[in-house]
């Protein structure tokens, strides 16, 4: 693996080229004019290409890079998403730590509080393959000023290089640290708040199903979950077929990107996208959690066609079968598990290909007695949070979603 000094004086050179990276671009460009679609009621379409072939670009100077051996496709796609560090913050005190090798870096607002305040562990998106703690910045400095709250960001190691399933082992040791040392940051022990967008709200999840046999540790005051990826079951459901083609998490892009956190060789794409990894028998068993029947009709009007009866094929089960397991798809978890969950706060975009995951684990949670609060943004897309902070780059629908989970934090 080429090392960071390696990778960004590769990038450097490419960046003042003035041919390689203006014909990367206008390659991306003319891609995501031909291949990507930005519904009516997107917000600010024009821009959210050019974001969206700035990203194809990168991808595309990734693998030449990877070709050419110099580096890995995710290792550039992480140096340009990792982000712009933002001016020292005179308001908070930032303290960084490793724990068990996971890097953690904890905010706290410097005035002196009158009560014990809220502690909210955040684990970042990023298909377990990318995203930082650094990529994250703005976004946990804004929710713990807002919030007067202590802010965890959970650096958890990313695949392939730490294999599935360690990114979950490493959120839970970062929570068990934190559960473990409330009174050194003066934390409310009932206001313990568990958070995460996109693979960070799977991440969430599942460590708060985890927690749920610690009865040594307090608990859960309410999870925080930002459009989660929550089941791979069915790839089918509406907002996976109105979304498809929809900027930043293409359809294929899911699969994609689940096949380079399983470290596995992308294959069987087509066959994945209707649905052949899943045998019969668990089809059956988890129609009742995981179907298109269940989602509400408002979210069908763009369009949905029921998918035709396809037939499994254990190849293509064995190819990826790791995305039907509990902490994969921790929709599917058993009703005894669900119904000890703490309040829950959810958000979806209507653009995203993984709104549906959202709407159905609210309406697993809400049916098994735990109370849900629900945020659905109308013009938002997947990944939206990622821009946030960042003046012009930034998008209304992302300012608006993050004021609503910090307006949900302080009502707890």
């Amino acid at each position: 693996m080429a090392s960071i000094y390696t990778i960004l004086a590769t990038l450097g050179m490419v960046w003042i080229s003035p041919v390689i990276l203006p014909a990367l671009f206008w390659v991306a460009l003319f891609y995501d004019f031909f291949n990507s679609e930005l519904p009516p009621g997107i917000e600010q379409p024009l821009k959210l290409r050019f974001l969206h072939s700035l990203m194809i670009t990168t991808l595309l100077l990734g693998k030449i890079l990877e070709k050419l051996g110099i580096c890995s496709d995710l290792s550039i796609l992480r140096v340009v998403l990792d982000g712009i560090p933002p001016w020292r913050d005179s308001k908070l005190l930032i303290k960084d730590l490793k724990v068990d090798e996971v890097p953690l870096r904890i905010y706290q607002p410097k005035w002196p509080p009158t009560v014990k305040r809220r502690g909210i562990l955040y684990f970042h998106g990023g298909a377990g393959t990318f995203g930082s703690i650094r990529a994250y910045e703005r976004v946990c400095r804004y929710i713990a000023k807002k919030c007067n709250s202590v802010v965890v960001s959970v650096g958890y190691r990313l695949a392939p290089e730490h294999p599935y399933p360690g990114q979950y082992f490493d959120c839970l040791n970062a929570t068990l640290y934190f559960m473990r040392n409330l009174e050194e940051y003066h934390v409310d022990p009932a206001l313990i708040i568990i958070s995460g967008d996109s693979c960070g709200a799977n991440f969430a999840t599942v460590i708060c199903q985890m927690l749920l046999n610690k009865k040594d540790l307090p608990k859960v005051r309410a999870q925080v979950l930002l459009y989660p990826g929550l089941q791979g079951l069915d790839l089918n459901l509406p907002s996976y077929q109105q979304n498809a083609s929809v900027p930043l998490l293409f359809r294929k892009l899911v699969i994609y990107f689940c096949f380079r956190y399983l470290n596995k060789e992308p294959l069987f794409m087509e066959d994945i996208l209707q649905n052949c990894h899943v045998p019969e028998s668990m089809k059956q068993k988890y129609k009742k959690w995981v179907s298109a029947d269940i989602i509400p009709d408002e979210f069908k009007i763009r369009g949905y066609t029921p998918l035709k009866s396809t037939s499994y094929k254990p190849e293509v089960h064995e190819a990826i079968k790791e995305i039907l397991e509990i902490t994969f798809s921790p929709l599917i978890a058993e009703d005894s598990v669900i119904c000890q969950l703490p309040e829950s706060y959810i958000v979806t975009c209507e653009f995203d290909v993984l709104r549906d995951d959202g709407l159905l684990y609210k309406k697993r949670l809400e049916d098994n007695g735990v109370q849900v609060t629900w945020y659905h943004s109308e013009s938002g897309f997947h990944g939206i949070l990622a821009f946030f902070g960042y003046g012009i780059l930034s998008f209304i629908s992302g300012e608006k979603i993050l004021d609503s989970t910090v307006n949900y934090i302080n009502s707890l």
